[in-house]
């Protein structure tokens, strides 16, 4: 005890390095003991805070460090980028980070003046204000719900164990019931006693983390090719390798089975040609086919053969007076005739990535958008459900449209599965298995399969449980070949949504109530 009270005389380096330390919960290092541990010595800093400043001053700087380290990968993307200094990612990592931090700030804060002193009503009102935190995090300003406590949970591929408890909390719900199991150590540390109270507090969380939930396996009926062509950031935007792209990835999707009806599963950017007509002649980037797309997709038709219908990322140009005004980032199904079956057109654009908020003010100090050229995207109507006969129905969402809660379905009308094509070479070592961690809890939410596919990695086919059937590793050209697991019943978050999570913080936030009450009776 002496040896904490030493760490707490310092308590603002502490919660930094608090923050920082928290971030190794999640992928790729997968620390969680640590990062709860972590949490729990937080809580315990927000409980002495003598004033509201200080209470949200301590969180400020926790969410700082925490976010600085667990979203580096993005200092990547700058690497990618001529029109920006390689540093600049730093920057804008850290001032994202900044922001970012506000939300836990804020839950820290309304925690604090809540328990009012009481450590019972602080680990339920820490619990309930960080879910109400990352839930409008992951809306306020378009939102970015990126690294969620709940993600820490996958602490198993084979088996999701506490965070299919995600099912009936929802991902923000999960992350609030993290924040508990954390606080439970802080508990247990006042309380001094080597009881079986005690004993329950500190076991508690590791149990729950490590107790395995065993899935049912079940088996689907619509065979898929899961391909994942290793085409490198740099080779993407460089016309004398779009070739050589397009034919690995043929390469790796050639049908085994003549006539089969079959879905081939292509990331985004993996066609770098405009495949709808009408276009004016010099945005066409094949010279194979003299700039005809209805020759290029004849050619996709033979090469996935009769049978297969291919699923890709591909954009379109929307054209006013015959002029291109603007750009959807999107998906194309098409057809063994070549013909294209359905589009599919992203909602939730990458501030910085394919569009620049405040651009009249950023662009003149030098911040552009990471993607090359000028055209700036537009945003589609939201998540949807492309009904494509035998190939089922295909719920549709484009890289980091996954992370959003509650927002990757169209509602009325449940898929049978969700295709997440994304291109995550952008982001080195870190990114990848973040953005895959998210997408297992879309799939546990919902009851639903997700199939990622994904041009470096990671590619994965997650079942409707959480449990990861098939993957393919970073930096690997390979396909998988399989059959798309079936979706389970509606979940109770498929049926309510993020109120679902709201509701759990409310109980929350209304027992702490009680407990700080029950103190001063």
């Amino acid at each position: 005890m002496h040896a904490v009270r030493r760490l707490l005389a310092h308590p603002r380096k502490l919660a930094m390095a608090l923050g920082a330390v928290a971030a190794t919960g999640f992928e790729p290092l997968g620390l969680w003991p640590l990062a709860l541990a972590a949490l729990a010595v937080q809580i315990e800093l927000i409980g002495r805070a003598g004033k509201a400043r200080e209470a949200f001053l301590l969180g400020w700087l926790f969410g700082a460090t925490h976010f600085i380290v667990g979203l580096n990968w993005i200092v990547t993307a700058f690497g990618y980028q001529a029109a920006m200094p390689a540093w600049m990612g730093w920057t804008a990592v850290t001032g994202l980070s900044l922001y970012l931090a506000v939300w836990p700030g804020l839950a820290m804060l309304a925690a604090w003046w809540i328990a009012r002193g009481n450590r019972y009503a602080l680990a339920l009102a820490m619990a309930g204000c960080w879910t109400l935190g990352e839930w409008l995090r992951g809306w306020v300003f378009t939102g970015f719900p990126w690294n969620p406590l709940g993600a820490m949970t996958l602490v198993s591929e084979a088996d999701p164990r506490l965070a299919y408890l995600a099912k009936g909390l929802g991902t923000y719900g999960l992350s609030g019931l993290v924040m508990l199991l954390a606080a439970a150590w802080m508990v247990a540390l006042h309380r001094q006693k080597a009881d079986w109270r005690g004993a329950v507090l500190v076991l508690a969380p590791l149990a729950l983390f490590l107790i395995p939930t065993a899935p049912e396996r079940r088996e689907g009926t619509l065979p898929y090719t899961l391909v994942q062509p290793d085409a490198r950031q740099e080779d993407l935007h460089d016309p004398s390798r779009f070739e050589a792209t397009f034919q690995r990835a043929m390469g790796l999707s050639q049908t085994r089975q003549p006539g089969q009806t079959r879905i081939v599963l292509w990331p985004e950017s993996a066609l770098p040609d405009y495949l709808q007509p009408g276009y004016p002649a010099g945005w066409y980037a094949s010279t194979t086919y003299a700039g005809d797309p209805l020759l290029a997709r004849e050619r996709i038709g033979r090469l996935i053969g009769p049978g297969s219908l291919l699923i890709t990322g591909n954009d379109r140009l929307e054209l006013e007076n015959g002029r291109v005004a603007g750009a959807r980032a999107g998906i194309t199904a098409i057809d063994g005739q070549g013909q294209i079956r359905a589009t599919y057109d992203k909602a939730h654009l990458v501030p910085y990535g394919e569009y620049v908020p405040l651009k009249w003010l950023l662009v003149p100090l030098g911040i552009d958008r990471l993607v090359p050229g000028d055209i700036e995207f537009w945003p589609g109507p939201g998540p949807r459900t492309i009904e494509l006969g035998a190939w089922g129905r295909i719920g549709m969402q484009l890289c980091y449209e996954i992370i959003f809660p509650g927002k990757v379905t169209q509602p009325g009308h449940r898929p049978d599965f969700i295709f997440n094509p994304s291109n995550d070479g952008w982001y080195g070592d870190w990114g990848p298995p973040q953005h895959l961690a998210q997408a297992r809890l879309r799939a546990i939410e919902e009851g639903l399969p997700v199939l990622r596919s994904t041009t470096t990695g990671i590619s994965a086919v997650v079942d409707a449980d959480g449990v990861i059937r098939e993957s393919i590793p970073l930096r690997t050209a390979q396909r998988r070949d399989g059959l798309v697991p079936p979706a389970a019943a509606p979940t109770w978050f498929a049926r309510a949504g993020n109120a679902l999570s709201l509701g759990w913080a409310i109980i929350l936030l209304g027992l702490s109530v009680i407990a700080r009450r029950r103190q001063r009776g």
